[in-house]
């Protein structure tokens, strides 16, 4: 009987041993980043006994301020971290690293800085995987995105970024496997954003002024703080061309033609003079609806398409469309994004991938995904 509790004991003490260890660093608490530790946390004891694999916070920052601990967060962080705030530079947070020996490092990105992702290669060249959804990297200059494929590939690290085009949707997985096994896609079409997604649903199935369907959707939280960032259609023209070079198509941001939804005399004025114009989208847009042809509705719609087996550049369009009701776009509800993935196997019949495509909650759910996937990978 003594033999048999010692041997269950040894048994524990293994597990323990061989239990793996993932480290991380949280750039941005913003809504999706906050959000993103909580879930963590809250997690953290299932994805051990799951997974036998720990995931420890060890810093969390923003521009400004820097926190560090070696043994992982607790529920409380929001209060520490203000009660223990310090500014820092990027070389804090590998030094602590190495100072401490940490491997199975990712860095998760959940800012919209176009600065701080000149930052990845050094994290890649101090041993940090990478976590982001923040799109700027994958659409910057074609040489920086090449360059920084580079640098993951000499250093042997993973980028993860499933969440800059579809939220929480296996989008950019599904294209990669697709690409990679030499299927060739010859078209992609969708509303990628949830934000106007939700915008034209509502105004398409229901009598109301734009201006009212755009304030319920900036009340429900749909848009960004200016919802200007999402009516310009820069957003959805970023997506796409995410999309476009995961397929190593050499297309830039300058070659997506987007639609502009904002009225030219709103688009440069402060946000408080914005806010107090919405009625400007009225006329315009009731005569876009009015104009339909019958059993029609409006849709803002991505597409990529052309003769993709060149891998020299596609047409990438960013357009309000009217599409008829019983399409598959014309069919979304809600705030859901959808996709229709042509290829030349599945001929007229596309692959779709539809879901919850907005929100905070979403994209930090997504992120948490991503860093699973890259956990099971690392020793």
């Amino acid at each position: 009987m003594t033999q048999t509790i010692v041997k269950a004991s040894q048994r524990i003490d293994l597990e323990k041993i061989q239990k793996k260890k993932i480290n991380l660093v949280v750039f941005g608490h913003g809504n999706v980043g906050a959000l993103l530790i909580d879930q963590i946390i809250a997690s953290r004891g299932e994805i051990i006994r799951r997974k036998n694999i720990e995931l420890n916070i060890f810093a969390i920052a923003n521009s400004q301020k820097l926190l560090l601990t070696r043994d992982n967060f607790s529920e409380d962080w929001r209060t520490v971290k203000c009660e223990n705030e310090n500014s820092y530079s990027i070389e804090d947070i590998t030094n602590f690293a190495k100072r401490f020996n940490l491997d199975n490092l990712i860095a998760i990105d959940n800012t919209a800085n176009s600065e701080f992702v000149k930052i990845y290669p050094y994290l890649i060249e101090n041993g940090f995987n990478v976590v982001s959804s923040n799109k700027i990297a994958n659409t910057t200059e074609l040489s920086f995105y090449k360059d920084l494929r580079k640098k993951l590939k000499d250093h042997g690290k993973e980028y993860l970024y499933e969440t800059n085009v579809g939220a929480g949707l296996p989008l950019v997985d599904t294209i990669k496997l697709l690409h990679l096994s030499g299927e060739n896609i010859t078209r992609i079409k969708g509303v990628f954003s949830g934000s106007l997604s939700y915008l034209f649903n509502e105004f398409s199935a229901k009598d109301e002024l734009f201006s009212t369907v755009l304030k319920k959707a900036i009340d429900k939280g749909f848009t960004e703080p200016d919802p200007r960032e999402d009516l310009c259609g820069n957003d959805v023209g970023r997506k796409l061309l995410i999309l476009a070079r995961e397929l190593d198509l050499h297309n830039e941001i300058d070659d997506v033609k987007i639609e502009n939804l904002i009225p030219l005399s709103l688009r440069l004025v402060p946000k408080t003079e914005f806010f107090n114009s919405l009625n400007d989208f009225d006329v315009p847009f009731h005569i876009k609806r009015k104009n339909q042809k019958k059993d029609h509705v409006l849709r803002y719609v991505g597409e990529l398409r052309g003769d993709l087996s060149k891998n020299d550049g596609a047409i990438l369009d960013v357009r309000l469309l009217s599409v008829p009701k019983n399409s598959m776009l014309g069919q979304l509800k809600g705030s859901d994004s959808i996709f229709e993935i042509y290829t030349e196997s599945y001929g007229k019949n596309p692959i779709v991938i539809q879901g919850a495509g907005a929100g905070a909650a979403v994209t930090a759910r997504g992120v948490f995904g991503d860093i699973l996937r890259l956990s099971d990978k690392l020793n």
